[in-house]
């Protein structure tokens, strides 16, 4: 059972993560034919109905997986076929109310967000939030069947369809947006609404993927069903109370950049415009929300997978009262975390000139606010992991408060900021947002659990240290690659980029192996590493 779990959780992973890695990358081109405009115009779309969707799902695909599995391990395998039911209907429901709510009330939407001397038309914005509406109707169902799957350990079926409906949605955005400009000729806001609609395209072919491993598997389901014991009688009011109390503050979590984006689109281009800068603001918010956010979630994914991975066993360490294994777990968790994160924000940071050409075109206004935003992925993958290690205690509601205080100072901050800043003031209005949360998060953690960041401080500093040698090695590489290539063109920018953290990867990997912070966070397996390097 434990080989089948850890294959299981290996092939969901790598789904995820080539999912995340299609959905950078479509990206280049989009960027190539849409432009700075296109993506405000997009993000206008996305943004509400990231939000939509979660308030539609409510959490419930997770907590169908978590209760599945805890009824087949019961071997009461028809109480799960009775919530896989249930929950199938009350997803078609909300997930069509959510669609009728978003796509009725897009008008107001935009006419609220869009002001300025040359704003972009109402009418613009409306279609294109109406146009990715209609994936409400599909994407709670179909996530619900991932749940289903997932409950019975079978991974697969989720993997594929997260890939395939990534494939789906980008190949029929690509492919619509270049007919419409390229050969139609057409307007942009009919190339933005085929690509925000591409999100229900790709829905139905993540749908027929699971649709068909549920075909080939029913036979085993159903066999399942006649080895059920019957000896357990909950109703499903019962389950779904306990669903919802648990899967509430993850609903919050979820959409927790999703509401801070919203706080953008809704103040971002009021701010700009009472400083005389309307004519930059559409263009920025694009760069903002769309070109280079996309970029600075890159160095928490990996980090946090590394120590989410840990969350498992700081849940048993905690339940079990081993408190000495407990801390250690934890200090490994926010190790790992920092250890991975910090050297890769300080890199983008240092080289987000060549980084924003490989992936754009130049553009100095995309440099300057992937430089300031770069950063705050750290805080983004602290929220992900204290949220996390907060679920394990059984606190959870805990991240509730901190995202609410967390927002309120997004909100509060984010137009007196824009107003002294420019763009880079709603940077530091997330910042502190994030900051705030994420210091809430600690101190609920110390305060329930007595843990102590003591060493963690400790440990932080070492690595920062590290990474300001690796930020003066890349710097100085960099300085010295743009005496003969021209940052300006995308393949010399990409040649800077990757010989750049090659030299500083290789730094930073010595300094850690010889002072031996590696060992300490990874184990004796390091050592094979270290004897491939030669250090």
């Amino acid at each position: 059972m434990s080989s089948k779990f850890l294959k299981g959780a290996f092939i969901l992973t790598l789904g995820s993560i080539l999912s995340k890695v299609l959905g950078l990358f479509y990206l280049i081109p989009f960027e190539a034919m849409v432009g700075n405009k296109g993506a405000t115009l997009y993000q206008y779309g996305y943004v509400p109905y990231s939000i939509f969707l979660s308030f539609a799902t409510a959490g419930m695909p997770l907590a169908v997986s978590k209760f599945i599995s805890k009824y087949n391990a019961l071997e009461e395998y028809a109480v799960g076929r009775k919530l896989f039911k249930s929950s199938l209907l009350l997803m078609m429901i909300t997930g069509f109310l959510s669609f009728l709510i978003l796509y009725s009330m897009a008008p107001f939407y935009a006419g609220f967000v869009t002001v300025g001397e040359n704003p972009l038309p109402v009418e613009d914005t409306t279609a294109v939030i109406r146009a990715v509406s209609f994936a409400l109707i599909i994407v709670p169902f179909m996530s619900i069947i991932r749940g289903f799957l997932q409950g019975h350990e079978e991974m697969e079926p989720s993997a594929v369809s997260m890939v395939v409906e990534q494939i789906v949605r980008i190949v029929f955005l690509l492919a619509g947006v270049y007919v419409v400009l390229k050969i139609m000729d057409g307007e942009l806001v009919t190339a933005i609404s085929i690509a925000t609609f591409a999100a229900t395209v790709g829905a139905v072919g993540g749908l027929a993927v699971l649709l068909w491993h549920w075909k080939k598997r029913k036979p085993k389901l159903d066999q399942l069903l006649s080895q059920d014991k019957g000896t357990v009688h909950i109703s499903l009011v019962q389950i779904y109370k306990e669903i919802l109390l648990s899967s509430i503050p993850f609903v919050f979590v979820g959409i927790a950049m999703p509401l801070f984006q919203q706080v953008d689109s809704l103040t971002f281009n009021r701010a700009m415009v009472s400083i005389g800068l309307d004519n930059i603001s559409e263009d920025a918010l694009g760069i903002l929300n769309v070109y280079a956010q996309k970029l600075v979630i890159i160095p928490m994914t990996l980090a946090t997978g590394f120590s989410m991975a840990l969350v498992p066993s700081v849940t048993k360490a905690y339940i079990s009262g081993d408190h000495n294994l407990f801390k250690y777990q934890l200090d490994q968790s926010f190790q790992i975390l920092l250890f991975l994160t910090i050297p890769a924000v300080v890199g983008m940071s240092v080289l987000a000139d060549p980084i924003y050409s490989a992936f754009y075109s130049h553009n100095p206004l995309g440099t300057e606010v992937l430089q300031a935003y770069a950063p705050t992925a750290i805080l983004f993958a602290l929220f992900s992991v204290t949220a996390a290690i907060l679920q394990g205690i059984n606190e959870q509601k805990f991240t509730i408060l901190s995202l609410l205080v967390g927002f309120l100072v997004k909100l509060s901050l984010n137009i007196p900021l824009i107003q002294w800043f420019e763009t880079k003031g709603s940077i530091y209005a997330t910042t502190l947002g994030f900051l705030a949360a994420v210091v809430l998060n600690l101190v609920f953690i110390s305060y329930f659990t007595g843990y102590r960041y003591n060493l963690l401080i400790r440990r932080i500093l070492l690595i920062s240290v590290f990474a300001a040698g690796m930020a003066l090695i890349v710097w100085i590489v960099e300085s010295g690659l743009q005496l003969f290539l021209d940052v300006e063109i995308r393949w010399q920018a990409i040649v800077i980029v990757a010989i750049c953290v090659g030299f500083g990867g290789l730094f930073y990997a010595a300094v850690a192996l010889k002072s031996k912070l590696a060992h300490r966070l990874f184990g004796s397996r390091i050592e094979r590493l270290q004897k491939r390097l030669k250090l």
